[in-house]
């Protein structure tokens, strides 16, 4: 039985040469890769644009944040400032 796996497995099989005119894609093919080529090319770029400007609207918006509450914390230190009583002495 090994010996029949070893005979076939080293028994050259025959090398079929298909007609290169089947085979080559021709100008369809180029169209057609070239077309996948550039819709590629074109999303890549829209999606870098869109996380671009994501990216861009949140640091924005952080920046929004941390001004409305300087605000608010010196809107609350002002009216602390003026529960005070000014004539108390201060400890």
């Amino acid at each position: 039985m090994l010996s029949v796996i070893v005979a076939l497995a080293t028994t050259p099989s025959p090398v079929v040469t298909p007609d290169e005119s089947i085979v080559t894609p021709g100008p369809l093919g180029f169209a057609a890769i070239a077309f996948i080529a550039i819709a590629v090319f074109l999303l890549v770029f829209d999606m870098l644009r869109r996380i671009r400007r994501g990216r861009y609207r949140e640091e924005v918006n952080a920046e929004l944040d941390a001004e409305e509450q300087a605000r608010a914390a010196a809107a609350a230190s002002e009216t602390d400032d003026e529960d005070i009583d000014p004539t108390s002495p201060r400890r």
